[in-house]
This record gives C-alpha cells, sequence and structure tokens, in this order.
C-alpha cells in the first residue's frame, strides 16, 4: 500500500497569509470573504507553481486554487469581453467571483472589482459605458473602467437575476415570492414551532425545501429612485420562472424592441409539477400587461427563448415528450407576426445545449456530437436540409464548449477540456481559430505536466464503437504496470465529454498513477438519441456490459495491472458502483461510490422529480403488471448484496433530497453487516454535490486513502 501525503500545507499558511493582507480596512472585513487582488492572484499562483514544480502534477489543493472563469459577455461595440473568475480559499472554506475585461483580440485585461462578495449576472449597460451586476443580492453598477461604484436597485427580498430593457428604462428581474405558509403563521401562538406542514408533492427539490418559488417582476427604473412600478409577472400565480433548480436569467428573455417579454414556465402545481416537464414559453406585452402561451401544445420542456435582433423570430429549445427530461433538446424558430414555426434540427441527431443569434439571422449553438462539445451555425430563414446539410460545424478539437455568444465575425465562449479549467476563447468566424483571450490559469497550467488524454472506440457486446476516454498518469511509462480506475458517468443521460471537474477531476486520479477508464456508455446523448434512449428501464442492462467491455479491453494491456482494478462513480454512476459490487465477478478490488442509488424501491418514493423516476425506472415498484418497472426494481443494487465480496467505500451529502443520505447509509451497513470491509464519509452540509473547498481537499484525501490502499 502506497499513501500519498497531503500537499500544499504551506500553501495553506501563504493563502492566510496573502488574504489578510489583502482584506479592506473597512467593515466589510469582518465578512472573512475571499477579495481577489492581484498581488494576492500572483502570489498564489507562485505558490501553486512551486508546488507543482515539487511534484509536476495536479493535486486536490491545488485545482481549488484554479482560477475558475464564467460568463463571458460582448460590449456592444463588439469589441470587449467581461467575464467573472472566481478563486478559493481553503483555509476559509470560500470562493469569490470578481469581474475582469479583456480586449476581443486578448489584449488590456484588467480587474474591474475587489470585494469582499462576489459579483455576478455581470452585463453591459447603457451603450456599453457601464456594467450592471448583482452583489450581495442586489443590483449595482459601475462604469466600464471600474470607477464609481455604486448600489442601484433594492429590493425587499434577494434579487437572483436580471436584464435591463434595451432602451435602459426597464428592469427585468428574478426574485421569489412565499408558496407556502409557515406553520407560525397557522398557529400564531406557536411562534417557535419548526415543523412543516405538507399537503401535497413536490415539498423539497435537489437541496431545498419549497417553500417560496422564484418570480419574474419588470420594473421601471429611475437613477434617483432605482426600481419604481414594480409588476410581479405571475401575480397570484403559485408557478415558478425560472424552473428550479437549473433555470436562470436565460430562460427570460427582452425583445430587441422593448415591447415584449418572454418567460419560461411550468404552469403546474403539486403532483402534477413532480410528474411533468411540459413547461412553455409565455410572452407578456408590455403595453397591454397580457400575456400569451407560444408553445401551447407542446408537451415536453419549452426553455430559454431568444429574439433575433429585429424582434421578428423567437428561438427557443424544446423537447417533444412529457415526462422525458432527456429527451432530445431541439431547436426551434418562430415567426412572431404570421406564427410560423419550424424545427431547426430534425435531421440533427443531437441536442443544441447553447444558442445565441447573430445581428441578423443565423444562429450559432454548442451541441455535443461523439463525445465533444462543438460550435455550429444555421441560418434560420434558410430550408431545413436532410443529413444535417443546413447545419455546419465550426470548430474541432478535444474540449467541450459550454457557452456561445456572438460579436462582430468573432464568437464567444467559455471552453474547458479534462486538462484544463474554462476559459473564455475567441473562435475568428473567417479562418475558425480560437484564441484563449482570459489565459486566467495558462502560467499554472505549464507548470502541471497533465496525462495524456486518448480517444479509444471500443466495441460493446452488441458490435457497435463505444468512445471511451483513457487518461494516462503523468509521465507515463509503459514499460510500467499500473492499477486502473473504471470511471461510471452519472445522469444517467450525461455525455462522458471534455469536462472540468473539481468533483470528478480525472486529471487528479491520473495523477496518482491510476489508468483512468472513461466509457460512454449506452444512455449517452451525443452518439445518437437511439443510443441515449437505450438507458430508459433498462438500468442494469446494456450499460453494465457496456462498462465491463471497457475495463475489460483496457486490462488486457500489457502496462494495466489486471489484479488492481478499481470503480467509482456518481448518482447513476453511483448506483453503477453498487449494481456492478454485487456483478463484477472478482473483476474489481475496490469500489467508491457517491450519492448513488442503492435501493431502487426506496429511491422511488424518496427522490422529488416523479417525472424522472417514473420515465426512467417504467412506473411505480407496485404495478405488477409492469414489466418494465418490475424488471427495474427486480435489477436494484440492494438485491445483489448477498453477492458482495470486494471492498466497498461510500461518500454522501445530507443535503442531497434528489438521492437522500439514507441510500449511501443503507449500502454502508449492509457492507458492515456483511463483513465487507468498507467506510463512509458523510458530509452534513453537502448536497447532490461537494461544493466547499475543503469538503472537496477531504473527497480526494479519502478518495485515494481507499483505493490505495486496495490498489497499491
Amino acid at each position: 500500500m502506497k499513501t500519498r501525503i497531503p500537499l500544499l500545507n504551506t500553501l495553506f499558511i501563504g493563502m492566510i497569509t496573502l488574504f489578510s493582507a489583502c482584506q479592506p480596512t473597512n467593515k466589510q472585513d469582518n465578512n472573512k470573504d475571499v477579495v481577489i487582488e492581484k498581488a494576492a492572484v500572483d502570489s498564489f499562483k507562485t505558490l501553486v507553481g512551486a508546488q507543482a514544480n515539487a511534484t509536476g502534477r495536479l493535486s486536490g489543493e491545488a485545482m481549488h486554487l484554479l482560477g475558475q472563469v464564467s460568463d463571458g459577455a460582448v460590449s456592444p461595440d463588439g469589441k470587449t469581453v467581461l467575464y467573472g473568475v472566481s478563486y478559493g480559499d481553503i483555509a476559509l472554506n470560500k470562493r469569490n467571483r470578481e469581474l475582469f475585461t479583456v480586449n476581443i483580440d486578448g489584449t488590456n485585461k484588467k480587474q474591474l472589482t475587489h470585494s469582499a462578495k462576489s459579483e455576478g449576472d455581470a452585463q453591459w449597460i447603457n451603450e456599453g459605458k457601464a456594467i450592471a451586476f448583482i452583489y450581495d443580492n442586489q443590483i449595482w453598477q459601475m462604469n466600464a473602467d471600474g470607477s464609481e461604484r455604486r448600489q442601484i436597485a433594492i429590493y425587499s427580498r434577494p434579487i437572483e437575476g436580471f436584464q435591463f430593457s434595451p432602451d435602459g428604462k426597464k428592469v427585468l428581474f428574478i426574485s421569489t415570492v412565499p408558496s407556502v405558509k409557515p406553520s407560525s403563521e397557522i398557529y400564531p401562538d406557536l411562534d417557535k414551532a419548526s415543523g412543516r406542514i405538507i399537503d401535497s408533492l413536490m415539498y423539497k427539490h435537489w437541496d431545498e425545501w419549497v417553500e417560496s418559488v422564484p418570480h419574474p417582476f419588470v420594473a421601471d427604473f429611475d437613477a434617483n429612485k432605482g426600481l419604481v412600478n414594480i409588476i410581479d409577472l405571475l401575480e397570484g400565480e403559485p408557478f415558478e420562472s425560472p424552473m428550479r433548480p437549473w433555470g436562470g436569467i436565460e430562460q427570460l428573455a427582452w425583445s430587441p424592441d422593448g415591447q415584449t417579454i418572454a418567460y419560461t414556465s411550468r404552469k403546474k402545481t403539486g403532483k402534477a409539477y413532480a410528474q411533468s416537464t411540459n413547461s412553455d414559453i409565455y410572452l407578456y406585452d408590455i403595453a397591454t400587461k397580457t400575456t400569451k402561451n407560444l408553445t401551447e401544445g407542446m408537451m415536453g420542456y419549452d426553455q430559454n427563448p431568444a429574439f433575433s435582433a429585429d424582434s421578428q423570430y423567437i428561438a427557443w429549445q424544446s423537447m417533444e415528450r412529457d415526462g422525458y427530461e432527456a429527451d432530445k433538446n431541439r431547436l426551434f424558430v418562430q415567426h412572431l407576426p404570421t406564427g410560423e414555426r419550424r424545427e431547426m434540427t430534425t435531421y440533427f441527431d443531437y441536442n443544441v445545449d447553447a444558442f445565441c443569434w447573430d445581428k441578423a439571422h443565423t444562429i450559432y449553438f454548442v451541441a455535443n456530437k461523439l463525445g465533444t462539445n462543438q460550435l455550429f451555425k444555421l441560418d434560420a430563414l434558410a430550408p431545413v436540409l436532410e443529413n444535417e446539410g443546413s447545419i455546419t460545424k465550426l470548430t474541432e478539437g478535444v474540449h467541450d464548449y459550454a457557452s456561445v455568444s456572438y460579436a462582430t465575425n468573432t464568437l464567444i465562449g467559455l471552453r474547458k477540456s479534462m486538462s484544463c479549467p474554462p476559459e473564455v476563447y475567441a473562435v475568428n468566424l473567417t479562418d475558425r481559430s480560437q484564441t484563449n483571450i482570459s489565459q486566467e490559469n495558462t502560467d499554472l497550467l505549464a507548470q502541471i505536466t497533465m496525462g495524456r488524454v486518448e480517444e479509444r472506440w471500443i466495441k460493446t457486446t452488441l458490435g457497435e464503437d463505444m468512445l471511451t476516454w483513457v487518461m494516462y498518469p503523468p509521465d507515463f511509462d509503459p514499460a510500467k504496470k499500473y492499477p486502473a480506475i473504471l470511471y461510471c458517468q452519472g445522469g444517467p443521460q450525461n455525455t462522458v465529454s471534455q469536462f472540468w471537474s473539481t468533483r470528478w477531476n480525472l486529471q487528479i486520479m491520473a495523477a496518482h498513477d491510476y489508468i483512468i477508464v472513461a466509457p460512454n456508455r449506452h444512455g449517452v446523448p451525443g452518439f445518437g438519441q437511439k443510443w441515449n434512449e437505450q438507458i430508459s428501464g433498462d438500468y442494469a442492462g446494456q450499460n453494465m456490459k457496456d462498462y465491463f467491455s471497457a475495463i475489460d479491453a483496457l486490462a488486457k494491456e500489457p502496462f494495466v495491472d489486471e489484479t488492481r482494478l478499481g470503480c467509482t462513480g456518481a448518482s447513476y454512476g453511483g448506483f453503477s458502483v453498487y449494481w456492478l459490487a454485487g456483478n463484477h465477478n472478482k473483476r474489481f478490488k475496490a469500489f467508491w461510490a457517491h450519492a448513488g442509488i442503492f435501493n431502487v424501491e426506496a429511491q422511488y418514493l424518496e427522490t422529488e422529480e416523479m417525472w424522472f423516476a417514473d420515465w426512467d425506472l417504467g412506473g411505480a415498484f407496485w404495478d405488477k403488471s409492469n414489466y418494465t418497472a418490475q424488471k427495474s426494481f427486480a435489477n436494484s443494487p440492494h438485491k445483489f448484496v448477498d453477492k458482495w465480496d470486494t471492498p466497498i467505500a461510500i461518500s454522501h451529502g445530507e443535503l442531497d433530497f434528489r438521492i437522500l443520505a439514507s441510500q449511501g447509509m443503507m449500502a454502508f451497513n449492509a457492507a458492515q453487516l456483511r463483513g465487507i470491509p468498507s467506510r463512509m464519509l458523510i458530509y452534513p452540509n453537502e448536497n447532490h454535490w461537494i461544493s466547499q473547498p475543503q469538503n472537496g481537499v477531504l473527497f480526494y484525501r479519502e478518495f485515494f486513502r481507499w483505493f490505495d490502499t486496495y490498489l497499491k
């Protein structure tokens, strides 16, 4: 057994010293939050670089200190990009985001904010002369150079997102309204009672008790008074817009002429809400204060509306079937004056994940095709041609784009890979060159040796080709034999693309001298809708065979020690680990499952989004005539515990309402009672993910302490 010594101990001390030196000398100092000053950032990079030079590899500690780039808003003149960067302070267990600008050619990078709390939702206003943003849950403004910062609007509740109208005279913003009465209001004499009185679904969602819902508000903006004449677009309605938990300001849009607001809402409550994905796009007329359902009769998710520059057309993403959250994400365009509607991606067998208009009628979008997220374009007015003939692919490479915005002859997007966190890239539409213009982590990453990422196509038991990413340790020596870890993807309908994650970072795993095997098994998008849909109702079927095909193929390589194989995954990947633990025929020597489903029957009644459970499992376990459901529940991992014979570690967050922590506790108890070597890492203050820096570092330390024990 080999155990790595925890890294960056001296870095923690250096971080505390640097942050203390950079804290402002006003009351904000009491917040003990991170202030990103240039001197501190440069010093961090020096310290992390020193650690990288010492080890030559990425660590969990260093990863949490890398700058996390977000946003990417293009100025009205198309010359400047506004974006955010967050850094972590492991000692303070916090992250903080500051705002930066850079010219579209990558020159003249400036840090605009130096604050004790994060700035977010930053956008250009006043024809690019100023920037508005959310700070401390309210709207603030500063000049384009960061000067004259001031609060310009205040609301009685936190503001979650906003957009100024094109003429700057109105503000569309998101805030919440109460959706249930607390028990103290029902019984005023019990003012200290904490009990929640619940009469219907959905009373919890992902990581929160549903006691309020987001609503879109529109208000006149007065430079002296702030928000006046505030109107709730859903006044008196118990519905949410945008939709929890993922929806933000992108689910609402101003028309360029300022006459219309489009918003996304699933106008259902209770059981109907919990069982349906049927959201719609609504158009609110500013002048008449009336609302029209644009997508009535379209039964799946309809969301993320965006108007063309001339306000004549509106585009949105749409899924066809109610209840199927992993259905193909299509792109629709409608001509507003005539109502003519067209699906633009009929012959494109992949999801449209994000999109934008240019100044005319070209739409640029992000889609995952064959394992990487690339940029594409189409003409919204041109005929839709078969075999993707009307769609042009613009980028190539082993990377993922996560967003896209238009500037003159240039696209701006966040790009990442398994070997690099997100950075702002400019894509030249003439020569299609891709340029990193934020350069936030370039110097640091140059000091770290990353593992080589290899694209492999492995045959499944059905004879199909399956893309499997193989990651090698830094300084890989083909003459040596390495232990290998099979990575099982969550979702289940999530592509193993070129993702960068602080929760599941494959480079950190490879840096500990493991070969990482990450297959795009059946049930992930990016390989056609048939491949994606195969997993529904078949959790323990073909995709489990795909896992075996991938790890068996790599185990035959001379540089892999087939006697030292591990397996890990989260969410559906955690389900996979639990199921494989009872069916792996002694392939693996150790497992680690995070936030996984162990008992499918319990999960059916513990989770919140019933549309997901009904679609993917096939229905309720008490429906004995439902073959698909009965097959799903018969293959629950807990039914194979009698075959467990391999050490297993389990981690879970107690704030996880998607898959309750009791699932992990049941699995741990089962392993303990069966005498299987086992360990549990439980987080009282984490949800389905691990978001806090110290908890993330703890995860990786325990992860490698566990696998090193059994695989080294």
